[in-house]
Order: C-alpha cells, then sequence, then structure tokens
C-alpha cells in the first residue's frame, strides 16, 4: 500500500546506508546530483541509529542491501549488471549478491516441496543435497529422480518472499517520485516506469511456473542452435513455488583457470555468447536477459549452458527492427542512417535537426573503429549515447532496458573470456543476416502478405468501424481534469514531522 507510511521506509533505508557506510559510496557511484545528496544526507544521518547493522564483513554497498531485505538485494542484482551506471567498481562489489547469499534450511525446504507437489520428498527423489546456489527470491538443491535415476535441479521459493517483496516495492515507489521531483532532468530516465518494470520482472519470478514456461520456450527456440544448451522443465514435478529442470553439468563461465585447464577455447566461448544474445533478441525477440556467468557454464563438449530462467526479455517484431538497423548503420558507420531510423522510429522529436544528431552519432561512434579492443568501453560509449539522446530529448525506451542491460552484462561476460575481444566485429555477421532477411523486398512482401490476411479477417466489420470512428471524431469530447494530489514533498514533510515526533516522545518516556 502506497502512501505517508512508506516515509518511515526510506527513512530506514537512508539510516541503514548512513549507518553501513554506503550511502556516500553509493551517491557517487551514482553520480548523484547535490540536492539528492542533501536530503538523502538529512534524512538519513539523524535516524542513523536505527537503521540496520548488516554483516561488517562485507563491502558498504552489499553490506546495507542485504541488511535490508530481498527487493533491495534484487535492485543490488540488476544494478551488478550496469557498470554504465555505477561504475566498474561498484558492479563488482554487487557481484556478490548474484548467488552468494545464506540458504534456508533444507528442511524448510523439503516441506514446501512436499506442500506444492502433495507428495513426499522421498517418494520423488531418492537424492535431495544441501543448497548448491542461493539467491534473493530462490535457492537450488541438486537432486536425483527416484523412478529414472536422473539428476536434476530443484528451485524452491524463499518462505515469505512474496509479502517481503511487495512490502519493500512501496518505497522504491516513493523515492523514484522524490527523485523525479528534485532532479527534472531525470525524468527521462523515468524512474518511476523503472520500478514498476522492475516491480514486473520480479513478480514473474516470484511464480516458477512463469519460470518453467519462459524455460520450455526458450529451449524450444534454441533447439537447433549449435554449442548452446538449455534445461528443460519437468511439468509434473514443478508448481508455483518449486521448479525441478535437468541439471546443468560443467565449469562456471567465470573460472578462467578451469576453463583452460579443460583445454577449452575462452576466445571461441567469448564469440558465441555475444553471437548467440544477439540472434536470440533479433532472430526471436526473446532472449535471457540475465546472463552473468552465475547462469552460464560450460559442457564438457564445449556448449555453453545457460539457466536461471527468471527475467528474460522480448521484443516485438518493428523493435528487432529498428534494434537491427541502429546496430547496422554502427558497424557500416552510416550514421545518417543511424540518425534516420532514431526518427523514423518516433524515439527522437520530429523538430529537431536530423543533420545535427547525425554528428553527435559520430562522436559515439567512430572512437570505436581502428582502436585496439582492450581499449573499448561500453560503459563509456554508453554514458555518451544516454548525454546525446538527452540533449536531443530523447526519453529512455522502457521496453529497451532489458536488452540495453543484458547487452552490457554479455559484453562484460565475453570480455572476462578475451579481453581483446571487438564486440562488433563479433556482433556484424549475426546483425547483417538478420537485415538480409528482414528489411528489403523479400520483408515487405512478407508484410504485406500478413496485412491482406488481417484485412481479410476483419473486412466485414471495416466498413462499421470506420463509421464509428467517424462518429467519435464528431463529438465533442469532455475532459475531466485529474484529481490534485499531494506533491511528494507534503509526505515527506509530514512522515519526517511524524518521525521526528515519535523519536522524542520516545525520549521522554
Amino acid at each position: 500500500m502506497r502512501g505517508p507510511h512508506n516515509i518511515w521506509r526510506l527513512i530506514r533505508t537512508l539510516a541503514t546506508m548512513e549507518r553501513t557506510g554506503a550511502i556516500g559510496v553509493v551517491l557517487a557511484a551514482l553520480d548523484a546530483p547535490p540536492r539528492i545528496r542533501l536530503v538523502a544526507r538529512v534524512l538519513g544521518w539523524p535516524f542513523a541509529w536505527v537503521g540496520l547493522k548488516g554483516d561488517e564483513t562485507l563491502p558498504p554497498a552489499t553490506r546495507a542491501l542485504t541488511a535490508l531485505g530481498p527487493a533491495y538485494i534484487k535492485f543490488g542484482q540488476i544494478l551488478s549488471t550496469r557498470p554504465d551506471v555505477v561504475g566498474p567498481e561498484m558492479a563488482l562489489q554487487l557481484q556478490y549478491l548474484q548467488d552468494k547469499l545464506p540458504p534456508f534450511p533444507v528442511d524448510v525446504a523439503k516441506a514446501m516441496v512436499e506442500a506444492e507437489l502433495n507428495r513426499p520428498v522421498s517418494e520423488i527423489f531418492s537424492e535431495f543435497s544441501e543448497p548448491v546456489a542461493a539467491a534473493s527470491i530462490a535457492q537450488v538443491h541438486r537432486a536425483r529422480l527416484a523412478d529414472t535415476g536422473v539428476q536434476v535441479a530443484v528451485k524452491v521459493l524463499r518462505p515469505g518472499i512474496e509479502r517481503s517483496f511487495r512490502t519493500d516495492i512501496d518505497a522504491f515507489y516513493l523515492a523514484a517520485r522524490i527523485i523525479e521531483m528534485l532532479s527534472p532532468a531525470s525524468r527521462r530516465l523515468r524512474p518511476t516506469d523503472v520500478i514498476t518494470h522492475f516491480e514486473g520482472v520480479v513478480n514473474g519470478e516470484l511464480d516458477l511456473r512463469l519460470e518453467s514456461a519462459a524455460a520450455g520456450e526458450f529451449a524450444a527456440n534454441t533447439e537447433n542452435d549449435a554449442g548452446f544448451q538449455v534445461p528443460k522443465p519437468i511439468w509434473n514435478l514443478s508448481g508455483r513455488q518449486v521448479m525441478t529442470l535437468g541439471w546443468a553439468e560443467g565449469l562456471s563461465l567465470a573460472d578462467n583457470a578451469a576453463l583452460d585447464a579443460a583445454g577449452h577455447n575462452r576466445e571461441v566461448l567469448g564469440t558465441r555468447v555475444l553471437q548467440l544474445f544477439l540472434s536470440h533478441a533479433l532472430r526471436d525477440g526473446f532472449f535471457h536477459a540475465d546472463m552473468h556467468q552465475g547462469n552460464l557454464k560450460v559442457a564438457a563438449n564445449g556448449d555453453i549452458i545457460a539457466y536461471d530462467f527468471g527475467i528474460m526479455g522480448r521484443l516485438d517484431e518493428y523493435t528487432r527492427r529498428v534494434y537491427a538497423e541502429i546496430l547496422f548503420g554502427f558497424i557500416r558507420r552510416d550514421y545518417r542512417r543511424v540518425a534516420e531510423v532514431h526518427f523514423e522510429a518516433g524515439y527522437v522529436p520530429a523538430d529537431r535537426d536530423i543533420d545535427e544528431f547525425a554528428r553527435a552519432l559520430r562522436v559515439v561512434g567512430e572512437p570505436i573503429f581502428g582502436m585496439d579492443a582492450t581499449y573499448i568501453s561500453m560503459a563509456k560509449l554508453l554514458a555518451y549515447l544516454f548525454e546525446v539522446t538527452e540533449r536531443f530529448g530523447m526519453e529512455t525506451r522502457t521496453e529497451l532496458i532489458l536488452l540495453q542491460r543484458t547487452m552490457v552484462v554479455v559484453e562484460g561476460v565475453a570480455r572476462s573470456l578475451d579481453p581483446r575481444i571487438n564486440i562488433w566485429q563479433v556482433a556484424r555477421p549475426i546483425v547483417e543476416d538478420y537485415i538480409k532477411e528482414n528489411v528489403g523486398p523479400k520483408a515487405i512482401l512478407r508484410d504485406l502478405t500478413r496485412t491482406a490476411r488481417v484485412v481479410g479477417r476483419f473486412g466485414p466489420r471495416l466498413p462499421r468501424l470506420v463509421e464509428d470512428l467517424l462518429i467519435r471524431q464528431g463529438q465533442t469530447v469532455i475532459v475531466v481534469p485529474p484529481r490534485r494530489m499531494l506533491h511528494p514533498a507534503l509526505w515527506m514533510l509530514a512522515g519526517s514531522g511524524i518521525t521526528a515526533l515519535g523519536v522524542w516522545l520516545g525520549a521522554l518516556l
């Protein structure tokens, strides 16, 4: 429930960050504007004594987020994949949050499995291990099916996670509104929409039936992809709080020493990771949006294995074409065409100068070419691109948030395998193949055929639809002004007053 009570949650968050020493580190990493820094310190410092202490052995930011709970941990996980936002040092610290969190007891997990599947664990599995990985929302156990002896992975939600998450997320909305109020420049990044998107993503993770569906769809889409494996879900042993799927046996993609010892070619693996991601995003419009090293393994035969399908991205066909043309334009250094695509898609307001925008894009792209790949920073490239798009009035596209984020993550994974990899050279064949198939005469003919089918289905209704539209346009529309809501500053002021009063009364008593 959103309301003034969330001010206390926000204050407690800032107090915890003060007490753990994280607030200065986080504000610096985010390059927060002076007004936001001032408000954060004013609301956090006086109440530091009520903040959570956290694990003192962890770095400040990680310590604060783990103390604050699951929603904050998940948000930290997302930030760990955005070095362009928080900087490489902070992103590295936050990687701890990916799969190294304290597990809950195996007996609790077994009880949840039995309650979900309505069968004793001993009847389903001949073996059921201690947790092998624990994250903010769920943990994973290695098990063996009693009837077939096949090894499987059993994912179980943390007890009470749904209620805990829904309580925390409300404070995020208040924080987003305050940020938009204090920093007008932040509005183009749509903080509130980002939180809405974040909430939707995690809500999907809280129902493991949806993750099972995502795993099944992803496995079907990639079944013929050479050098790639996706464990398939076992539907009769999966439900809302439990998911069972094939066990992924392999070496972690983060362990370069083990990969070298096993004889795997890391340069080939780095190239494959990038090309698989682009192929899934462009060809299928459905891609793994959490492709960090913790979710990738290398099988004995050299195949890359992906797992953990809680966060998946989806792009409609038009957005895929726009994205491909933008990438292709950068690869060919055709900045005029990249600018035209932005205008055609409505990403940049039509009243802006397209030639000036093309020149600005040239400044983004040219440093990439002719430069040693080890010096190319995707984080810096995206940071400058954000500056350019802000200057030309382009708002952040919420439907591309996952795509942009995953692109940075995947390049980071590939570069950890091959520090000299060049993303543009690796991307070129995938993008060119997509352009040949989906932008040109063949694509136009396919689009016209689809349009004819739609018109054929709705043909008998078209006269009536047109008539209704013309009638509505001729009618007078009465616009009812929206009800005014209290300004976030008033909520913040009221909450601070209530908090101060409570502290004063507590001191008297």
